[in-house]
């Protein structure tokens, strides 16, 4: 099978690592392998929420052999995403430098909101047509997703730090199941999932489904003990829960259906379980066969055709912050222009990645004047500070916060990016953002027949040359372009402006 027709997707989870390969026949995602491995990383954060060396090992020695499976894949094949853990890491970076490089494929650390919206594209796939409204919930290793949806959207999305191996940690550290124990891990779930109780009450939903992790552990077991296949009860959960504590630990555990790696954290996930039918009066949950993975694949290969949620989030934005349309489209194809011209076709960078520039440049292009609202003279400074601080579906952590930084340097000095500089694409999407900007200073289309721009990335050197025709035509252009050469100056990049 040739591997330009498969996808991959990787979910680097709290407890486990999974690799999805699928591939696309007649409309539905066919299953062609599947990989877990119990990695545990979120038993790997110490005190101060740094990733142990031996946390980063297990995860990098998982990544190696997931990568030797993908060799030959190309970048728009895979998608590989962190979740919680990585989220708290403060040496994520650290892992992560090493992780890619291992699996030779790009990690996204995906914030709580986007987690649970892959979740429900996951599930909602993989379950039969219906006009039902669904509760659908994931309880996984260190956080818990909530979504509300029909059909293939979901329309309310929370997630909260709450998971089977944080609070088997917490609650039972030393692997002992009492009943004190569990009574003390739910509330202390309630605690945390309360304002939960007014999002996803019962009159939000028609059924409820759970996805993944402790819901397919909890499932499996009470099936393989005559409970029924198709749901899991209040009854089952107290069963379960008696069954823990009269075996006081997971070491004397003998019960058909239980997966060793999942013995550790079973107690911490079944507290969390049960706080959530507590709370949201949850009669009967439904085990899901979608799940994260299969988000990521569906979001993947909607990426390749017209469907990426990530450009409507950003339309909706603009909109919802009152951008002018008329001017972001100009600056974009502006500054599109430009950066075709800044980064032509080599082998350096290929179309597909030449392609991925632009898109990400039209974004920037369409949010630059998103903090209009708020302050006219400062307003790329809130338009940076709106990127930092939101969660938009389909985009990382990191998308967004290379978004904020084109925000923030798309005007004024550039001493603020320094941090940024070292990356060339980065550069060239920043020069043509700010050159763009200047020359649509008067809100109309500009004129750039009399411009001719180059770049050298490993010189840092950009070229700008201005026909003297066209200076004459537009000298207060002309006037921008000659002082923008000075913001240059403070940085370790050189852009040359010239009249010829």
């Amino acid at each position: 099978m040739q591997t330009k027709s498969l996808y991959a997707a990787i979910d680097l989870g709290s407890n486990s690592f999974r690799l999805e390969i699928g591939q696309m026949d007649s409309g539905q995602l066919r299953r062609v392998e599947y990989i877990k491995e119990t990695v545990r990383q979120g038993n790997g954060l110490d005190a101060e929420r740094n990733l142990t060396q031996e946390a980063m090992e297990r995860g990098w020695d998982c990544l190696a052999r997931f990568g030797e499976r993908i060799a030959g894949f190309k970048p728009s094949q895979v998608r590989a995403v962190a979740t919680q853990t990585l989220r708290e890491a403060r040496n994520r970076d650290v892992f992560l430098s090493t992780a890619k490089r291992i699996l030779g494929f790009p990690i996204e650390v995906i914030a709580g909101r986007e987690e649970a919206r892959l979740i429900y594209l996951g599930v909602s796939h993989l379950l039969p047509q219906s006009d039902e409204r669904r509760l659908v919930i994931d309880i996984g290793g260190r956080s818990t997703e909530m979504i509300l949806g029909q059909r293939e959207r979901a329309s309310t999305l929370a997630s909260y730090r709450v998971g089977s191996v944080g609070w088997s940690m917490k609650y039972f550290p030393d692997g002992l199941w009492t009943a004190q124990a569990f009574n003390a891990a739910e509330i202390g779930a309630k605690a945390v999932l309360d304002e939960a109780q007014g999002l996803f009450n019962h009159s939000h939903w028609d059924k409820c489904y759970g996805s993944s992790g402790t819901v397919g552990a909890v499932s499996d077991i009470l099936i393989a003990s005559g409970w029924p296949a198709d749901h899991i009860s209040r009854e089952g959960l107290a069963w379960l829960k008696d069954r823990l504590i009269k075996a006081q630990k997971f070491d004397n555990l003998r019960l058909e259906g239980v997966k060793e790696d999942r013995k550790p954290v079973i107690g911490g996930g079944l507290a969390v379980l049960q706080a959530v039918f507590d709370l949201l009066q949850i009669d009967v949950m439904h085990p899901a066969q979608g799940a994260l993975r299969h988000g990521a694949l569906y979001d993947l290969i909607d990426r390749e055709g017209i469907q990426d949620v990530r450009s409507s989030m950003v339309d909706w934005l603009a909109q919802r912050f009152g951008t002018d349309k008329l001017q972001a489209e100009r600056v974009s194809r502006t500054a599109q222009n430009l950066l075709e011209a800044l980064i032509p076709i080599t082998r350096d960078a290929p179309t597909e990645e030449r392609q991925r520039y632009l898109q990400k440049l039209h974004w920037a292009c369409q949010l630059h004047e998103t903090g209009m609202r708020i302050s006219h003279s400062d307003y790329h400074k809130h338009g940076a500070y709106i990127l930092d601080n939101t969660d938009l579906p389909g985009f990382t952590l990191n998308e967004l916060h290379r978004l904020s930084q084109l925000v923030l340097g798309h005007r004024g000095k550039l001493r603020k990016l320094e941090s940024e500089m070292e990356d060339a694409s980065f550069v060239q999407q920043l020069m043509a953002l700010r050159l763009a900007v200047i020359l649509c200073h008067a809100r109309r289309d500009p004129d750039l027949s009399g411009l001719n721009i180059g770049c050298d990335p490993l010189r840092r050197t950009a070229h700008l040359k201005i026909n003297s025709a066209w200076a004459e035509l537009w000298p207060q252009s002309a006037h921008l372009l000659r002082e923008e050469k000075a913001a240059w100056q403070k940085t370790d990049w050189t852009l040359h402006v010239s009249v010829i």
